[in-house]
């Protein structure tokens, strides 16, 4: 589900899997992705729009979470595949559907072995995980018949291929193979769709809760940005937002753990740690520490942002969203950026509120998720 691509590999293989997809995470780079995160963001939310106007009362209950899947898919679609946009999201939308198996495997009892018997569950898993790598492959091979001297596209994709690489990096042994590749783009699609989805869900969760905060956001973007669509730039100047979205990372983190192996003997505090020993790290219980974080650990309050990550908690690595070190998310500026524009565009256009029908109930489904959708009540401000 997850591929085996910069997030599992390990050793001089992760070495080679992030100096290849590093280039794609450049500022300039990001400046591109940018302008296609607002076009599909904007297409969505002229969507929205016309619900409003084709409604009498000039408001509208949706399900906001489902509307972030399928925005965010369109995201990553576009900027993984550019080009090639329709069959990638074919892969993305097969990927979705991968996930409910992939979830109940997790969650049964584990047999040796019984992941190759053909069960139902395990042919149906067999059979869209074959037909990802059938659509990746088919793009990478309609893309090298067609690539000519300037590369394959200035996409992800394109730079997995290896061919629009800076020529330092054309050595055979930082090329990917065909499985690599397909492993990379499935990567991208969970650590970049899903959890950035459900980071802007529980967003909106907390802006409804809080109006006071969706209305200081929202004079912040009319301040910075007024109506226009937010560049690279401007969205650097969300401070605000920014804090907000840390905040949100903070109370609800999209993925609530992490796994990690000794490299070798260690001693933690009292604790001896054997080599090769799986340790879970509890981002969920070190986010909401009182002993880090104050007395006022589980409420909402961003002012503990003001002065950046490192001064918000006792620890300056207690905020652990995308990780630290070497190993840290490579698509973090990525995800905040997306999260920004997104909600910077919402707060132009909209305000909302939660709806009576909505039931709190986060849930773990390899990611956190509000486990009966986000229904909130949208109205227009008339922009």
């Amino acid at each position: 589900m997850i591929g085996k691509g910069l997030a599992l590999v390990t050793g001089m293989d992760w070495v080679k899997h992030r100096r290849v997809v590093n280039p794609a995470f450049n500022t300039d780079k990001l400046k591109a992705m940018t302008r296609r995160m607002a076009a599909c963001t904007l297409s969505t939310l002229q969507g929205w729009e016309h619900q409003l106007v084709c409604s009498k009362n000039h408001f509208k209950e949706i399900d906001i979470r489902r509307e972030f899947q399928n925005l965010t898919g369109d995201i990553i679609a576009h900027t993984a595949f550019g080009s090639s946009y329709i069959e990638g999201k074919a892969v993305f939308e097969t990927q979705r559907e991968l996930q409910p198996y992939v979830l109940a495997s997790a969650t049964d009892i584990y047999i040796p072995g019984r992941q190759y018997i053909p069960t139902w569950s395990n042919r149906q898993t067999w059979k869209l995980d074959s037909k990802i790598r059938t659509t990746v492959g088919s793009i990478v091979e309609s893309r090298l018949k067609k690539g000519d001297e300037s590369g394959y596209g200035d996409d992800l994709l394109g730079l997995l291929m290896g061919v629009s690489e800076p020529a330092s990096l054309k050595q055979a042994d930082l090329k990917l193979n065909m499985h690599e590749i397909v492993e990379e783009c499935k990567t991208f699609y969970f650590a970049g769709h899903e959890t950035t989805s459900n980071l802007l869900t529980w967003t909106v969760y907390l802006l409804s809760l809080h109006p006071e905060w969706q209305n200081r956001l929202r004079e912040e973007v009319q301040k910075e940005c007024g109506s226009e669509v937010p560049d690279a730039e401007k969205l650097n100047r969300l401070k605000l937002v920014n804090m907000v979205i840390l905040e949100v990372l903070r109370l609800y983190c999209p993925v609530i753990s992490l796994v990690r192996v000794a490299s070798e003997d260690m001693k933690l505090g009292k604790l001896m740690i054997p080599k090769d020993t799986m340790v879970t790290i509890p981002l969920a219980m070190i986010h909401r520490s009182k002993m880090q974080w104050g007395e006022d650990a589980n409420e909402f309050n961003p002012r503990r942002f003001s002065q950046g990550v490192s001064k918000a908690a006792k620890h300056p690595n207690a905020l652990l969203a995308f990780s630290v070190g070497p190993r840290a998310c490579i698509g973090q500026n990525f995800a905040m950026m997306e999260a920004k524009l997104v909600i910077a565009l919402i707060l132009q256009r909209f305000s909302f509120s939660l709806s009576s029908t909505y039931i709190h109930a986060p849930v773990d489904n390899l990611t956190l998720q509000p486990q009966f959708g986000l229904p909130v009540v949208l109205k227009s401000l008339g922009v």
